[in-house]
């Protein structure tokens, strides 16, 4: 039998059988992974009642013997919400930006900075101060750059200089177009995005939640970001939000 411990926040909780509870949490070291944790819903020693989805854990996992299950030996409480769970429009976007990180295959290489985002977009809703209206569409981009799946934000995808003005997002290729290479090179999938625009994307994929911009863009930039978003999000990682989880397109 194989044991380790680490620091880990709980996604999701469900029951099974009597007193058992499965969990599916995201650690810091070793990614996303559900564990079972057998007299989890009547333990007091082992648990302390601290199995509840946003809570930070610190967890001691054993795994079975023939290897097809990991089993929460024990776990003790670190940090959690204070006020989200009474604020029942911030648990839906909690909600959400949890079902995004479980939509992923995250592994060790992933994981401490995919847990750090995590926490610090619970410590956000936490907080009670402003969120901006794309809060959800900018915690995909960021995960996605976690991931690997990072925009190129910074230059002209195609000539290299710099960015001015009103620009290209296109979503297929992953880059920008300035204005001279988006008249020369049209596509068939480009969101035009305003000068503010690129620079809240710019902050949004530098960031951690706590720094993300709170004021809103006029609701034509506002558009455009979302639609590079959620265009740029559906056809590199293949997710689309439907009917209240995300589903492969």
């Amino acid at each position: 039998m194989i044991e380790w411990a680490d620091h880990a926040m709980v996604l999701r909780m469900g029951r099974f059988r009597e007193a058992d509870i499965w969990l599916k949490l995201l650690c810091k070291r070793r990614g996303l992974l559900t564990l079972f944790a057998f007299g989890g819903s009547r333990s007091k020693r082992r648990f302390c009642g601290c199995l509840d989805v946003l809570n930070t854990l610190r967890c001691r996992v054993s795994t079975a013997r023939n290897g097809s299950f990991l089993n929460l030996q024990e776990a003790v409480l670190l940090t959690g919400p204070q006020a989200l769970r009474q604020n029942w429009r911030r648990m839906a976007l909690a909600a959400n930006c949890l079902r995004f990180v479980e939509a992923f295959d995250i592994n060790g290489e992933a994981a401490a900075e995919t847990f750090a985002l995590v926490e610090d977009m619970r410590h956000t809703l936490d907080a009670g101060s402003g969120l901006s209206s794309l809060f959800p569409l900018f915690f995909r981009l960021r995960l996605a750059g976690a991931m690997g799946f990072a925009p190129l934000l910074e230059k002209c995808g195609v000539c290299g200089g710099p960015l001015t003005g009103s620009v290209l997002f296109v979503v297929d290729e992953g880059h920008l177009r300035c204005t001279n290479c988006k008249a020369e090179r049209p596509t068939r999938y480009g969101v035009e995005v305003s000068g503010g625009g690129l620079d809240l994307l710019r902050r949004v994929q530098r960031n951690f939640p706590s720094d993300w911009p709170v004021e809103d863009l006029a609701p034509v930039e506002r558009r455009a970001c979302a639609k590079a978003i959620d265009g740029f999000v559906q056809y590199h990682l293949g997710l689309t939000w439907q009917n209240g989880s995300f589903r492969r397109v």
